[in-house]
């Protein structure tokens, strides 16, 4: 069994690792930190976890329990995880941050999107970023992996296989994307209140969000050359799911679009390419690792449009963590992530 830790487990992502943990079958949950619930039982927090879970929240300064654990997740604001990574790697325990501290590479571009120094810039240039169906050998090996954020999962997920082959012109990428409130985190926001969210959308951070940089950088990376690349977030008012609308010119618009974006992810256990005409719905993903894609050739453009569904917190978050937690491992990428969406 891997003994698995937690740093912050009280907010949204912390529960859902608390969720995806608690019954996969090579983890053991040895600990897990909240400052302010510290030696409280996990359950009386989240009493869905009752009778899975029999565990008390540890003060994260005491990193003892931490210390002793193979993988520490991390599941705190942007800022944390790079105070406790220097200690954690000296240690011999790998890392998997579910916040943003070693996604971005440029340590100037992130502390300007992020506004506070970088604690720990040279662990930055090892981290590797966690998403499976880019990096999966790199993670096998990593010591810090830099799990994605929400909206940059589901939107390189769907450019990926455009971008990679070159088939689409890189200054015309554009994504307008809508996501539950839980991306918002668990705090107290006035715009997250049922009474402002509910029956309304809008848009925001329209001119720059800081997952911005993070999405440039990886389908730049995928391209090997820079993109321009637009990203229109959106509040819509549900709990969890995220749904993004993804526009290109291809260079050739006589190429089957359908068909490569089924052999990009034909072995790919997390990635569901549907059927042509399909719309993806984020009730369909609710509770899984899975995101699902939709391929459209607008008749008499030049354009194709991907459609991108998943749950924020699972493939968005604290799923993705899980799997790649299960790749660092070397379990099968689908332990524990087997779950069948919820309907209705």
């Amino acid at each position: 069994m891997v003994k698995v830790g937690i740093i912050g487990g009280t907010g949204y992502t912390g529960s859902e690792l608390l969720r995806l943990l608690a019954r996969h079958p090579r983890v053991t949950i040895a600990a897990i930190t909240s400052r302010a619930e510290a030696g409280k039982p996990v359950a009386a927090l989240f009493p869905s976890l009752r009778g899975h879970l029999d565990l008390r929240f540890s003060d994260p300064a005491d990193e003892q329990a931490l210390l002793g654990c193979d993988i520490v997740m991390s599941a705190t604001p942007s800022g944390v995880a790079m105070t406790h990574a220097p200690r954690l790697v000296a240690a011999g325990v790998r890392l998997i941050d579910i916040a943003a501290d070693f996604r971005i590479r440029d340590i100037a571009v992130w502390e300007r999107w992020y506004g506070m120094p970088h604690a720990c810039p040279e662990l930055v240039r090892e981290a590797v970023y966690g998403l499976p169906e880019y990096h999966r050998e790199a993670i096998r090996g990593a010591r810090i992996v830099a799990n994605p954020g929400c909206y940059p999962t589901a939107i390189q997920l769907g450019f990926l296989p455009l971008v990679e082959a070159g088939l689409v012109d890189l200054t015309t990428l554009m994504a307008v994307a809508v996501s539950g409130v839980s991306g918002a985190g668990r705090g107290l926001h006035v715009p997250m209140l049922f009474a402002e969210a509910s029956e309304s959308v809008k848009a925001y951070n329209v001119p720059g969000h800081r997952h911005q940089p993070e999405i440039a950088q990886g389908l730049a990376r995928s391209a090997g050359r820079p993109v321009e690349f637009v990203f229109v977030p959106h509040l819509v008012p549900m709990i969890r799911g995220m749904h993004a609308t993804l526009c290109a010119r291809l260079r050739d618009p006589a190429v089957d679009v359908q068909a490569l974006f089924e052999a990009r992810y034909r072995d790919e256990p997390f990635v569901d390419v549907l059927p042509p005409g399909s719309h993806p719905e984020t009730r369909t993903v609710r509770g899984t690792n899975v995101c699902r894609i939709a391929v459209h050739r607008p008749e008499g453009t030049d354009k194709v449009i991907v459609l991108s569904a998943i749950d924020n917190l699972t493939k968005g978050a604290s799923g993705q963590a899980v799997q790649n937690l299960n790749l660092m491992c070397g379990f099968p990428e689908t332990e524990g992530l087997d779950a069948i969406a919820l309907f209705p």
